[in-house]
């Protein structure tokens, strides 16, 4: 299976095509849509670490954990079809469905057939052609595998419950000192502000405060008298309105004031009821012509669904049916696939007995090893004669040597006889 799967390399190679056209299909979604499968295998990750995968599924076949991008993104397209193919068949038993759990070598159309079959089996849409799975990522993995997972949650009796927050307890705020509180030399450093600053035209409470303190003081260290005016009132009242536009007093407000905030909260109350008298019988007319709008929208649909049913049913039943034949064509295509690599061995084993036999048949109607044995006979004649004229010689050879040691012998004799006569005749 992991062969068949890394061998459709080609496949995967001749797809970039297909990419193309997917990404202007995502480009016509939205900008967002092409990072939906992160997402989808984020919360996939999730549910499984809900299901315990590592301590049923992984530690099983002795495989690593899952990275949070592990099906989004293509690494080792055999490793993660195997590894999609494991969680599929463990999803679909953990959902209560048994299901084989597939084999490396087994066949990867017939698995992926069986499993879109148990997911049609619970209900899930599948709108995307089986071949997409093969390469073991990509979204339709993502897809397949977080039904699954919610069927097997859902069988196991999982549910979501609202997150608990922890209730965090407030500070206590540190009491601060006012600063209202007016020192004698926070008052005599306004005073010489006041007098640097040319330009300001108002005269501050806090600094006439202080002008009035000291000149109090001053005024108690000098002796009692009585004072008499020698001003004219004339002049007074002219002085009186040169200086009235100048005698403007500001009071700086404390933001931290209370009363202040209590004001703030009375405007803002008033604002609000103010404007919602306003606006709610705007909103009223708006909730009206809204519920009218449902009612009208709910009575032609109605309609529409009345007129249409007889469609609907059809369209259901063919839809039933295209089901049924692509279930038979994905049954199909697998045995065609398996018969072509049965085809393939046959090929091969064909090929090898035609070139045992040519072999045969060239060696069989060939005359040269016939030649060769001619040949290596007439070599052998020819050695033969050769061997038996030597043999002749050497026999005579061998007979003259004999011949003459005989004769060397009785001339040997008939001297020793002579000379053996000669000494009994002295």
């Amino acid at each position: 299976m992991a062969e068949e799967a890394a061998g459709g390399g080609g496949t995967r190679r001749g797809a970039a095509g297909e990419r193309d056209g997917e990404g202007a299909a995502v480009a016509e979604q939205g900008p967002g849509a092409a990072y939906h499968m992160f997402v989808l295998m984020e919360d996939l990750l999730d549910k499984l670490k809900l299901l315990s995968y590592e301590e049923e599924a992984l530690r099983r076949h002795n495989m690593r954990p899952l990275s949070r991008h592990y099906f989004a993104l293509p690494t080792n397209p055999g490793e993660q079809f195997f590894m999609f193919c494991t969680l599929a068949a463990w999803l679909i038993t953990k959902a209560g469905h048994p299901f084989e759990q597939p084999q490396e070598y087994d066949d990867p159309n017939a698995i992926i057939s069986n499993v879109l079959s148990e997911l049609r089996s619970f209900g899930r849409p599948v709108d995307f052609p089986p071949s997409k799975l093969k390469a073991g990522y990509g979204e339709q993995a993502c897809y397949v595998l977080d039904c699954l997972a919610e069927e097997a949650l859902k069988y196991t009796g999982f549910s979501w419950k609202r997150p608990t927050y922890p209730t965090e307890e407030l500070e206590e705020e540190e009491i601060t000192e006012d600063d209202a509180e007016l020192t004698l030399n926070k008052l005599e450093e306004d005073v010489a502000e006041e007098e640097s600053d040319n330009e300001e035209n108002f005269i501050d409470l806090n600094v006439l405060k202080a002008q009035t303190y000291r000149s109090d003081m001053n005024d108690s260290a000098k002796q009692e008298e009585i004072l008499q005016s020698t001003i004219d009132a004339a002049e007074w009242n002219l002085e009186v309105e040169r200086v009235l536009p100048q005698l403007k007093v500001t009071v700086r407000t404390d933001n931290k004031d209370w009363r202040i905030h209590v004001d703030q909260m009375h405007q803002h109350k008033d604002g609000i009821e103010s404007s919602l008298k306003e606006t709610r019988g705007y909103l009223d007319k708006l909730h009206n012509e809204i519920s009218r709008t449902l009612e009208k929208i709910n009575s032609r649909e109605k309609y529409i669904n009345n007129q249409l049913e007889h469609l609907v049913q059809e369209y259901r039943s063919a839809q039933a049916l295209l089901s049924e034949a692509k279930e038979k064509y994905q049954e199909g295509s697998g045995g065609v696939t398996e018969r072509i690599r049965m085809l393939s061995e046959i090929t091969e084993v064909l090929e090898r007995v035609k070139q045992e036999t040519e072999e045969k048949g060239s060696s069989m109607t060939d005359g040269a090893p016939l030649v060769k044995i001619k040949q290596a006979l007439t070599k052998l004649k020819q050695e033969t004669i050769q061997m038996d004229i030597q043999i002749g010689v050497i026999e005579h050879t061998l007979l003259q040597s004999k011949l003459k040691e005989k004769s060397n012998m009785t001339t040997d004799m008939h001297a020793t006889m002579i000379s053996e006569a000669t000494v009994g005749a002295y």
